[in-house]
């Protein structure tokens, strides 16, 4: 997978041991606190900066993989791929 390396596969499986621990993508983001935090009341949802819990080296092994992948992306010819057209939008440490 890009962007995920030796370091990176190895600090994975050290912290979350078996992955089918989690139904989900979004359960295992939300673990590792790469989710916004949710503040909701009365039916009106609120979602706040990204929560932060969890593993904070993991977190910053896979934020320093995609920004390599977002490097790599921009150094490419293929002005239409989607992570192309996200950092044009926003800022590149906001897309990875």
């Amino acid at each position: 997978m890009p962007g995920i390396g030796p370091l990176t596969a190895s600090a994975l499986v050290a912290s979350i041991g078996d992955a089918k621990n989690f139904d989900n993508g979004r359960q295992f983001a939300a673990w590792l606190g790469v989710v916004p935090r949710q503040h909701s009341s009365g039916g009106k949802p609120t979602l706040l900066g990204m929560s932060k819990r969890g593993d904070a080296y993991l977190r910053t092994m896979l934020i320093h993989g995609a920004r390599s992948v977002i490097y790599r992306a921009t150094q490419k010819a293929d002005p239409d791929s989607w992570l192309v057209k996200l950092t044009t939008r926003r800022n590149k440490n906001v897309a990875a």
